[in-house]
């Protein structure tokens, strides 16, 4: 039996609520594996479930990314081996952990050229704009897309990734410190929502016809200001709430706003099917391999100090990704 340090939390609250303690780690049954792991994503799915936003069982684990090597493998394991270096992003969400089982299908083999923290600097983050940007809707070459939160660690992949598909991206952030690095990973403009009413810019920037797609993770504080900036059936795609649910509303909006398109996807429902799961992130590890995305690691926090990851992330301080070091 292997032990391992693990975050756990046993009611919902804030940063404080989780706690650093040893836990014994099962041998993998049919279809899992065992990892030690090197580094772990913090994402903001992690506070939502931290804050009691998602409704879970306690106590309970967080995280959703993490890099390391195989220590274990279950029956039935067929495309990764012992000693190799893996990748997941896995909706089991117990990766603040220094050594875990999971389930395989979600384990991908990495790449020797990508080091542990820049894996799990971009597994949730990269798979999340892999979903947006090639399977959520169509998107070509010259079409505009509105992305807030652009020098977030979702962000900043995402300027790159529109960026090497030619696309025009505008993206918003809340100072202009922010929204250089937005612009200098791709972002073809950038709106400083504190000092800017981004859908007035957008209109403006636009010549007054909108974008052709909307990308928003941040929730309540933007949801109808997204919808006025998009063109005639454009797509609206809502994928996190960073500043609180959107309260429900009339569908009827969406046509007298020029017959438009809303989604709310979650990468989970991706990852669930193992071939689309590895042929994602295959997809991203190209990405990355490749140049077109580089991988931008703004804070590295010991795992005891994940109580610390999150105030930052929370605060909006935070540029890039975020990563924990067992």
């Amino acid at each position: 039996m292997t032990q391992a340090q693990i975050v756990t939390f046993s009611k919902a609250g804030g940063p404080e609520v989780m706690t650093l303690s040893e836990q014994t780690i099962t041998a993998p049954k049919s279809g899992q594996v065992s990892i030690k792991q090197e580094a772990i994503g913090v994402n903001y799915i992690d506070i939502y479930k931290r804050s009691g936003v998602y409704p879970t069982e306690f106590p309970a684990g967080l995280g959703f990314d993490a890099a390391g090597v195989v220590t274990a493998l279950g029956d039935g394991v067929q495309h990764l081996k012992l000693g190799e270096r893996v990748a997941y992003a896995a909706p089991s969400q117990e990766s603040y952990a220094s050594y875990r089982t999971l389930n395989a299908a979600q384990v991908c083999p990495l790449p020797a050229n990508i080091s542990f923290e820049q894996a799990a600097a971009i597994m949730l983050k990269g798979m999340t704009t892999q979903y947006l940007f090639e399977q959520t809707t169509p998107l070509k070459e010259g079409d505009t897309v509105l992305f807030h939160a652009a020098a977030g660690g979702v962000g900043l992949i995402a300027c790159q990734w529109a960026a090497a598909k030619g696309l025009t991206l505008i993206g918003t952030a809340g100072s202009d410190e922010k929204c250089a690095l937005a612009m200098a990973n791709g972002a073809s403009h950038c709106i400083n929502y504190s000092t800017e009413d981004f859908t007035k810019k957008v209109l403006e920037l636009t010549h007054g016809k909108g974008v052709d797609v909307v990308m928003d993770s941040v929730g309540a504080s933007t949801f109808e200001g997204s919808l006025n900036s998009l063109k005639p059936f454009g797509m609206m795609i809502t994928f996190g709430n960073a500043s609180g649910k959107v309260p429900p509303f009339d569908v009827g909006m969406l046509a007298a706003k020029g017959s438009l398109k809303l989604t709310r996807p979650t990468v989970a429902t991706y990852v669930a099917d193992f071939e689309m799961c590895q042929k994602m992130a295959k997809n991203l590890f190209d990405m990355v391999s490749s140049g077109k995305i580089k991988v931008n690691i703004g804070n590295r926090y010991p795992m005891a100090n994940a109580a610390q990851a999150h105030i930052d992330l929370e605060s909006r301080i935070t540029t890039g990704s975020s990563i924990l070091i067992p």
